[in-house]
């Protein structure tokens, strides 16, 4: 027989386990390099969502990316560290660099979710991305371990057969290719990238040519 009190033990066990669960935000990307784009997205996410953390997760070797135009990863992940080094919330996985080689998010996150079994991952992607899903390796595993993301765009259906969750952000019409052009030109990237991100491009001489 289940007294009440037995039933009260059982609850509160269960409500112990659910609250020591962390809420983590994930942003993969070659961040090649980082920008106020990646940092905007984030931020919405994290305090939308109230999350507990963020990750910015670059990739070793971005898949579908030209390798001339991609610098080596410690680069990468230096500026990462310096774009998120004052932020309470904001921090690197480095998984994918670990791992080396092209790497399938299903992977990466079977992994991270292993190594955490007490998380629950939030995987942001581009509103622009998310037609793209059903050609994602594995995705319908996928969708079981993560729960996906969507930033809002405009001219972008907000209709999925994936359980997304859409949250709004605000346009940055930034990329990464954009400012690598801009270094090559001459042009500047202020405000588009953290500053000390922009003293690492110019002391390590970075972009200046196709790499």
């Amino acid at each position: 027989m289940i007294t009440k009190q037995h039933h009260a033990l059982v609850k509160e066990e269960v409500d112990t386990l659910t609250q020591s669960r962390k809420r983590v935000g994930i942003l993969g990307g070659g961040f090649n390099p980082v920008h106020i784009g990646h940092l905007v997205m984030a931020d919405q996410v994290y305090g939308q969502l109230g999350l507990d953390e963020f990750y910015l997760m670059p990739t070793y070797q971005p898949p579908h990316v030209d390798k001339k135009t991609v610098i080596d990863a410690t680069h990468r992940v230096d500026m990462l560290k310096l774009a998120t080094e004052t932020s309470s919330y904001l921090n690197i996985e480095l998984e994918e660099v670990f791992r080396e080689g092209k790497s399938y998010t299903f992977d990466t996150m079977e992994s991270l979710i292993a190594k955490n079994p007490n998380t629950d991952y939030y995987f942001v992607i581009g509103g622009d991305m998310v037609e793209y899903l059903p050609k994602w390796y594995r995705i319908d595993e996928l969708v079981q371990m993560v729960q996906f993301v969507a930033i809002k765009r405009s001219g972008y259906p907000e209709v999925s057969k994936y359980p997304l969750i859409w949250v709004d952000s605000p346009r940055i019409d930034v990329s990464s290719s954009l400012i690598r052009g801009n270094i090559q030109r001459g042009c500047p990237i202020k405000y588009l990238v953290p500053d000390n991100v922009i003293d690492y491009i110019q002391k390590k001489d970075l972009y200046k040519h196709d790499n």
